[in-house]
């Protein structure tokens, strides 16, 4: 039997941070995917206020540089829209950050450094369990891919739900209608190769080897890939 169609609009920062494991769960359950490029989309977005998932990808750039990147007010006012309708909203690395600014949070520079590689995420209170699509992410064995150096505070009202040694604030829900995740678990070890090139200077500049994150990468992708494509499907499930 055949899914009917549902719309994915997806807002992209750099071409070379997609969609990665979850466009397959995607289009298993009948979504039409369009993607925009934000730095030259013509805002409003009309398809962001109807679609049926918003997905906010991440990038090189930090939401306070709104004077360097004015297209950032317009999709934060986008953004902004699309959670005070309560309509299903994702948001991966700096799009946890504009959701967080959307909602009224602070977003600023993190004060440890740079959080770039593999490392395994925490459910920030041991007395409560997390939602059951968010488990296969905090099984033992599996490490979360990072690469941010911006960090924000929990927007008012929203559940906290993971967490590394590094940073405190790595996700967080509304309800059972907007996610938001520092962190990536969409990667592939494949298409990492391309965050390398695009990324490049970053990593000269920050003394991190393309040769070790690469090595970690095979060494951690398989577990992470299985792992996230159980929490996509199960996330997915429980918003549609």
């Amino acid at each position: 039997m055949q899914l009917p169609s549902r719309r994915a609009l997806v807002l992209s920062h750099v071409a070379f941070e997609d969609l990665g494991s979850l466009e397959a769960p995607l289009r298993e359950r009948g979504f039409a995917i369009e993607t925009v490029d934000v730095a030259t989309a013509q805002f409003p977005l009309r398809l962001a206020e109807v679609c049926d998932l918003l997905v906010v990808l991440g990038g090189p750039i930090s939401v306070y540089e709104r004077r360097q990147y004015p297209f950032l007010d317009a999709e934060i006012a986008c953004i902004a829209t699309r959670l005070k309708a309560r309509r299903p909203t994702l948001g991966i690395c700096l799009g946890a950050q504009l959701m967080a600014a959307a909602l009224g949070a602070r977003v600023y520079s993190g004060g440890r450094g740079a959080e770039i590689g593999w490392s395994p995420i925490l459910f920030p209170d041991a007395h409560l369990e997390p939602p059951q699509w968010f488990t296969p992410l905090v099984e033992p064995g599996v490490r979360l891919f990072h690469w941010h150096g911006d960090t924000f505070d929990l927007p008012t009202g929203c559940a906290h739900i993971a967490k590394t040694e590094l940073y405190n604030n790595q996700s967080f829900t509304i309800s059972n209608f907007a996610l938001a995740l520092q962190f990536h678990p969409e990667v592939t070890a494949l298409g990492l190769e391309r965050w390398y090139v695009g990324h490049a200077c970053e990593l000269h500049h920050a003394g991190i080897s393309v040769e070790s994150l690469r090595l970690d990468a095979q060494r951690h992708s398989p577990v992470l890939e299985e792992a996230a494509n159980r929490f996509w499907r199960l996330w997915l499930d429980s918003i549609v």
